[in-house]
């Protein structure tokens, strides 16, 4: 387990029941009073750091190296039944976007998310979860694809923002993003999206319009990230805390602002603690959500997306 530098006090508790443990093991003296005041400090420890985490701390928690990705996310949610699906029949494969079909709790899903890998070569491969104009456009071929068979939408977020090169904007990124944008508003079957890691700027928005949208916990959502919006104000990176905070990112800021529809709670001490009951608490939203609009017409379903979006930013003086 990594840690990250608000958790290290949990580290020298964690080393501290290990060595308890190792030397009632290996001699007959009783331990088991002190291990227990120690895990008993552990716990107290945990719930005081993860209660009261500032928005920086989510936002490293979001990135941290063992948080579930998304073919993680998408592996034990579709249990071994996912297709991947590959192109954009126009220009290449990009690998930073996966999408393809499987199963969740009996329902067939189109599934689209970003994908950043799990170790530098990965990362290199998947372009650190940052696509390029021919990843947006698979993803809208895989929805279209789904809205002509019946199959609700499901895209699972986690990106850096999109990829920002030159060979990006020359094949018309800020196209392909507003392009999902508007096709997904209007897309005739249901969308659901997971906020799994950053959801960063329009890398993020290209495939985060949806009819129910969820934040994990310690997730965030935004229009800049904290180090490059205190780049920008403070012309340094030393103020991305500050900016953390002003920039309300958090789940429970997005919530607040009636930008998501509800918040995934995750395991004491983030995702990646216990894996397996965060995908079964994702799972548990996702069907959920599947259930309140399967029933649904088109002209329903999509008159009330988009009443949904136009909602947002309305403010009364």
């Amino acid at each position: 387990m990594e840690y990250l530098d608000f958790e290290l006090p949990i580290k020298e508790l964690e080393d501290q029941l290990d060595k308890c443990q190792i030397i009632g093991q290996e001699s007959d003296v009783d331990v088991s009073t002190t291990c227990k005041q120690i895990e008993k400090k552990l716990e107290e420890t945990k719930r005081k750091i993860y209660k009261n985490l500032t928005a920086w701390q989510r936002v490293q928690l979001s990135r941290h190296p063992n948080r579930p990705y998304t073919l993680e996310h998408i592996t034990n949610l579709t249990n071994g039944t996912f297709l991947e699906l590959f192109g954009d029949r126009s220009f290449k494969d990009d690998k930073a976007m996966i999408g393809g079909l499987g199963q969740i709790d009996g329902q067939s899903y189109m599934i689209i998310g970003q994908q950043k890998g799990i170790n530098t070569k990965m990362r290199q491969y998947r372009n650190f979860g940052m696509a390029n104009p021919e990843g947006y456009r698979k993803a809208l071929r895989l929805m279209k694809m789904a809205e002509k068979f019946g199959i609700p939408v499901l895209t699972l977020v986690d990106t850096p923002g999109a990829y920002p090169g030159l060979e990006a904007e020359e094949r018309g990124q800020g196209e392909a993003i507003a392009r999902n944008i508007f096709e997904m508003i209007r897309l005739k079957t249901p969308i659901i999206t997971v906020i799994i890691g950053e959801g960063a700027s329009g890398g993020a928005l290209g495939i985060g319009v949806g009819d129910r949208v969820f934040m994990l916990e310690n997730t965030w959502y935004s229009v800049i990230s904290p180090e490059s919006c205190s780049s920008i104000l403070w012309r340094s990176w030393e103020f991305k805390e500050q900016a953390a905070e002003a920039l309300k990112l958090t789940s429970f800021d997005m919530k607040k602002n009636k930008l998501i529809d509800d918040i995934i709670p995750e395991p004491l001490g983030g995702a990646h603690y216990d894996k397996e009951t965060t995908f079964k608490t994702v799972e548990q939203f996702i069907s959920k959500a599947y259930k309140e609009l399967k029933d649904l017409s088109t002209t329903e379903l999509v008159s009330q997306r988009m009443d949904k979006y136009c909602k947002m930013g309305e403010f009364k003086e």
